[in-house]
């Protein structure tokens, strides 16, 4: 257990430093070292720790964001397919977004909206899933399944009556560009935060991923777990929407990749999702940035390019 987080926590920092180091100006170990300790020339400070440390940071915490919340998601409805937005919180972010930027609103507003729009979706799909009575996973994932669809109207409602200068910055929104972050420290605590609070609750969910009777017969309160779970991987998905937009197939990928190779212990899957999960953001940026220099790719579709042929990959090993 301690030795995979350990290699997979020396990976994360090599991307890291690959990531600083590579872009329009190339900059050196050295050079690195030397900005590190206060020194080296004002370009090279300014690159990496104005441009590129900030970008850096918020594409980790975005993808080990994700990559935790696809793995407490599919803990949750025990269904290997799903992912941080197969409720709808991404719908619901972006529906709110979407009008922020369509009213002309800034960049502080529009994430509050993005937070604002997925919040509501959590709760509108688990009002809708739980209704009178109490509610299953099947249910959840059928409703928010419905609610996603209608989100996904609306958006393209928004779309087609919106102006056309406006759109280029909202389908690049749409496809997830880590480009648009703020100020990657929220979502760094809010990953901090969440490791920390469900690290203790590894055990119980490794006996709730066998089945919620299973897990009552061995004295787990499985309800309370369960909005446990719903509620921070929500908070997990807003908080990585509202940072970069809507990026597919890393909370998807991620865990699935590391059940193969680490087995499906919770106490070592949930924090390496959020090593690998920040890993592989952090080199799909680089690539997006990279590849057509000056120009950048949304990162979104640089891991939908990764995502399809691994998935496939994936799906023909699991048969």
């Amino acid at each position: 257990m301690t030795r995979s987080l350990l290699v997979l926590g020396a990976i994360s920092l090599a991307a890291l430093i690959f990531a600083l180091a590579i872009g329009s100006v190339n900059i050196a170990p050295s050079e690195l070292w030397k900005v590190i300790q206060g020194e080296g020339s004002a370009l090279h400070r300014t690159l990496l720790l104005d441009l590129r440390l900030p970008r850096t940071l918020a594409a980790f915490a975005t993808g080990g964001l994700l990559a935790v919340a696809g793995a407490l998601m599919q803990v949750l409805l025990r269904n290997p397919l799903a992912d941080p937005y197969v409720l709808g919180l991404s719908g619901g972010a972006a529906v709110g977004a979407l009008l922020a930027m369509l009213t002309g609103m800034g960049a502080f507003v529009i994430s509050g909206s993005a937070f604002a729009g997925a919040m509501l979706a959590m709760v509108l799909v688990f009002g809708l899933a739980h209704g009178t009575g109490s509610w299953t996973a099947s249910r959840l994932l059928l409703t928010g399944v419905v609610v996603a669809a209608g989100w996904g109207a609306v958006i393209t409602l928004m779309l087609a009556v919106t102006p056309s200068y406006k759109l280029p910055g909202m389908l690049y929104w749409l496809m997830g560009d880590v480009s648009y972050a703020r100020t990657p420290w929220p979502a760094l605590v809010v990953l901090i935060f969440a490791i920390a609070v469900i690290l203790p609750l590894a055990r119980n969910l490794n006996v709730l991923a066998r089945g919620p009777m299973q897990a009552a017969a061995l004295g787990v309160s499985v309800r309370p777990l369960e909005w446990t779970i719903y509620v921070l991987a929500s908070l997990l998905t807003a908080t990585a929407v509202t940072t970069a937009g809507s990026i597919g197939f890393v909370g998807l990928i991620v865990p699935h990749m590391l059940r193969l190779v680490l087995g499906n212990d919770q106490r070592i899957i949930l924090p390496a999702s959020a090593l690998a999960g920040g890993t592989l953001l952090v080199l799909a940026d680089t690539l997006a940035r990279t590849v057509i220099a000056p120009e950048q790719l949304p990162v979104g579709v640089i891991t939908a390019l990764l995502g399809v042929p691994t998935f496939l990959y994936l799906l023909h090993r699991s048969r």
